[in-house]
């Protein structure tokens, strides 16, 4: 089959991601696409694309990688994603110095050390939603999104009365219907509660993460310091990551057992267990699904004769890469006993994601608790009538309303 080289021009919306990762799929290994007006390559096959992100074939720094940066950035409405100067963005020596700066915050140790806080935020959580008396709820509004936000802020060691403003402001950074104006608001409203938190953390620094960042960045003659746009943009990056993506995986992992009895069946007679729904789930519908960008080191040869020239932008579609007919069997069904649930959710290689362990854990404790309290939940809706949220990059619902008892 030759290979499309037609210009596919992903939907900022994400209304039909499905659709969109079966026309990547036939489009060959990877295919121009147009992201928000930049031509970029989406690369959709699993064996290419981790090829990709373990060699240096490609980098995530855009300053030095990406001819079209000054150009582009100051008018593309995800120019937050490619312009942040944290370890999102840093290759070769600048991605391992900032990386061994947070690594062990996420270590097995301390992450194990956090299931008891997880526990009793999700046992807030679920006593707040079981004493406001509603039958129907908005899963994802009651306990998705506050139960990261409300993890990271524990770790992060941001005030009560910023972790609002943190969760509105980040959601922006996902919405990719943003105008630039509207975008570069976002983004300065975010730094300036960031400005804010890094004020007060200094003035009055705690056992948190954010106040061990600021003490590396004060650190004179320390070679392993943060300049003052790498402190604020790691922390941008801590927060953002921790929260958005976690919601998402939960949220759809309980639209998934929730359309699928069959397999939460598995679980509850003990055929399959909670980490494995995390991780089917995490396949079928990871929260990310496209994640900008990477940028050609060098000319890139293809499997199929073309060639990805030095400089030109590399879009890892892991949502399409999950699903791609040559790895899995069925790759379309959700199977939480399926033996290989291997997947691309938290990326691959060096980049591969620092919270993968959090992140599991927040997961795994709320859909266990969440269905131990509400055994007969159901959705209230059709789950055609779930809405995407708008974006092609965050994967998850507008809303996701249940019936705590059953259906009606």
């Amino acid at each position: 089959m030759q290979p499309d080289d037609s210009l596919l021009v992903l939907d900022p919306t994400g209304s039909d991601a499905h659709a969109e990762h079966r026309a990547l799929h036939a489009r060959g290994p990877a295919t121009l696409v147009d992201l928000l007006g930049v031509q970029a390559w989406s690369v959709s096959d699993p064996t290419l694309l981790k090829q990709l992100l373990v060699g240096k074939d490609v980098s995530k720094d855009a300053r030095a990688h990406w001819p079209d940066f000054a150009t582009v950035a100051p008018t593309w409405p995800l120019a937050l994603w490619v312009s942040v100067e944290n370890m999102f963005t840093a290759y070769g020596g600048d991605h391992r110095r900032l990386r061994r700066m947070i690594s062990p915050a996420f270590s097995a140790r301390p992450i194990g050390a956090l299931a008891p806080t997880v526990e009793a935020l999700v046992t807030r959580l679920l006593d707040d939603i079981a004493a406001s008396g509603d039958d129907v709820v908005d899963l994802r509004e009651k306990l998705a999104l506050p139960l990261p936000i409300m993890v990271i802020a524990q770790l992060m060691g941001v005030p009560e009365d910023q972790s609002a403003g943190f969760r509105r402001l980040v959601d922006g950074v996902f919405t990719t219907t943003l105008s630039r104006d509207e975008a570069t608001a976002n983004a300065a409203s975010l730094y300036r509660l960031l400005d804010e938190l890094i004020a007060r953390k200094r003035a009055a620094p705690a056992e948190d993460l954010t106040s061990f960042l600021i003490a590396v960045r004060d650190k004179e003659g320390d070679d392993r310091g943060l300049s003052d746009a790498e402190l604020r943009d790691t922390l941008l990056l801590m927060i953002s990551a921790g929260y958005e993506t976690t919601g998402n995986a939960i949220d759809q992992a309980v639209t998934l057992l929730l359309t699928h009895p069959g397999q939460l069946a598995h679980v509850r007679q003990g055929r399959a267990g909670w980490n494995d729904v995390v991780e089917e789930a995490l396949r079928l519908e990871p929260a990310v699904k496209h994640l900008p960008l990477r940028y050609a080191v060098n000319d890139v040869p293809l499997p199929d004769g073309r060639v990805i020239p030095k400089g030109a932008p590399v879009l890892a579609s892991y949502a399409a890469a999950n699903r791609h007919p040559s790895w899995h069997r069925d790759p379309d069904e959700f199977l939480v006993t399926r033996a290989d649930k291997d997947h691309l959710a938290f990326g691959h290689g060096v980049h591969f994601c620092l919270g993968a362990p959090l992140a599991r854990l927040e997961v795994a404790t709320a859909l266990d608790m969440l269905f131990e309290r509400f055994p007969d939940m159901a959705l209230a809706v059709p789950v055609e009538e779930l809405r995407p949220v708008p974006s092609l990059i965050s994967n998850g619902h507008e809303q996701l309303p249940v019936r705590l008892y059953g259906a009606a």
